[in-house]
């Protein structure tokens, strides 16, 4: 019996002790005996920083109390069983993890069918699959931190690492985000009514999916034939209103053009406004997986402030509370899942009117800005609509410095559901603080430039043939 195996290495073997005491739960044991020898020794451990001795754990048995006779027998004779036995620590690691996860998600199917038969007063059935999916969830994370002096080397090859990104192929946002959007990451596109937020991530979506990657898009406001039409336009190259008029045979013909160029995949999911959460979401992500073998590179959920969320249930709680606890599961689930997620929020009635958005004007809650890695605001007027330019205000960036190219324009063709570079003349914006693009320019002749390295402290002198 493994269980057996376990406790006497959390007693003799000090290295297994401190790298998985913190991940064994009482829960995970069968019997009483060994629930309480093992809550003796994570105690004795916690309290002393030590290993407890047999004699040490033979003292706190006698001193338990609650146990009957027959209980306080046979722990001792547990107690008296346990030895010192080497093993191949490796093996005893996996061993023990596996043993953790098993009897994790035996408890929680155990749990899953107690508030079925209404025997969980504290949980609904929509808990069960965040239940199974934290079981599910159980591993040794041995990482305990960044040792500063000692992890140079492995800070140097994280500076120079090139971390993998999803490009946009707009270039003022690619700069913003120092070459795409990184996975695990919660951005969050802010916008008042009719600006254009759907449309943005229609357009990203479509680029995306263009460069070959997998697109889930959940929509919880518009119809999933509402999303493939813009979705349509943009990548057919037409207006809405010809997708219409187009005769089945042209359609067939510009639909095969754009499967040959791409390999990209796009999964759309509609759910009731109100009625999903992080929890509905990774249950479709796995559907996805185990039926369609489909992997997202993106997910974009069409938006934020209309789902709800696994852990609170309405009533009385604040929408402060309530878009924070959105926003903090759809990070989680991004994380989980390694991919980034783009998500989209309402201006509040003085933000729609303002020409200069901020992060005051995010509606119902200001935890959203405080979870998201990302956060940047569409605004228009009547003038930027008659240019066919929306303009881009950066509010929250963990990518890259937000106050270099605060703000900057980008072209919008409604009607084909695109957005597009405009020229550099038409950026045009007070206090934007855009960047100026760098010119290198060849030395003329024959002859070398000497160049001094921008890192003066080495005192290099560099040639650039």
């Amino acid at each position: 019996m493994f269980e057996k195996t376990l406790l006497s290495n959390l007693v003799f073997n000090e290295d297994f002790t401190r790298k998985t005491l913190p991940f064994i739960k009482p829960g995970f044991f069968r019997n009483r005996d060994e629930v309480t020898l093992f809550n003796i020794i994570s105690d004795f451990v916690v309290k002393y920083n030590n290993l407890p001795t047999k004699e040490a754990i033979e003292i706190e048995l006698s001193n338990d109390k609650t146990l009957t006779e027959d209980e306080f027998k046979n722990t001792k004779l547990l107690l008296n069983s346990l030895q010192h036995e080497e093993v191949e620590q490796q093996w005893l690691l996996d061993t023990t993890e596996k043993f953790c996860k098993d009897r994790a998600v035996y408890n929680a199917v155990l749990q899953g069918i107690k508030i079925i038969d209404g025997k969980d007063k504290k949980h609904t059935p929509e808990a069960i699959p965040s239940i199974l999916s934290e079981a599910l969830g159980v591993s040794f994370d041995r990482h305990i931190g960044h040792d500063y002096l000692n992890q140079a080397d492995d800070r140097f090859e994280y500076y120079h690492r090139t971390e993998a990104r999803l490009k946009f192929d707009l270039s003022y946002f690619n700069r913003i985000t120092k070459g795409g959007l990184p996975p695990k990451t919660l951005n969050i596109a802010l916008a008042g009514t009719g600006v254009g937020k759907s449309l943005f991530m229609c357009h990203v979506a479509s680029s995306v999916i263009s460069e070959g990657k997998n697109v889930l898009y959940i929509t919880l406001e518009m119809a999933e034939e509402r999303i493939a039409e813009r979705i349509d336009a943009n990548l057919l190259d037409v207006t809405i209103d010809d997708l219409y008029e187009m005769p089945k045979e042209i359609y067939d013909n510009k639909t095969s053009k754009m499967q040959n160029k791409t390999n990209g995949q796009l999964i759309i999911k509609e759910y009731p406004t109100a009625s999903a959460h992080a929890g509905h979401f990774k249950s479709l992500l796995d559907e996805l997986a185990l039926k369609k073998a489909f992997k997202p590179d993106l997910i974009f959920i069409d938006y934020l402030n209309i789902c709800t969320s696994s852990r609170f249930k309405g009533g009385n709680i604040n929408s402060y509370t309530m878009v924070k606890s959105i926003a903090e599961e759809l990070r989680g689930l991004a994380v989980q899942y390694n991919v980034p997620i783009v998500s989209a929020t309402q201006t509040t009635r003085t933000g729609y009117l303002s020409s200069d958005v901020g992060l005051e004007d995010t509606s119902e809650s200001f935890g959203l800005p405080a979870t998201a890695d990302f956060m940047f605001a569409l605004i228009s007027n009547e003038e930027l609509e008659e240019l066919g330019q929306i303009k881009v205000k950066q509010l929250k960036n963990r990518y890259n410095d937000p106050a270099v190219n605060r703000a900057f324009i980008i072209g919008v063709d409604r009607s084909k559901m695109r957005l597009y570079d405009v020229e550099q003349s038409a950026q045009q914006i007070v206090d934007s603080n855009q960047e100026s693009k760098e010119k290198i320019e060849k030395p003329s002749g024959p002859q070398s430039a000497e160049v001094y390295d921008k890192f003066s402290d080495f005192k290099i002198w560099r040639k650039i043939k």
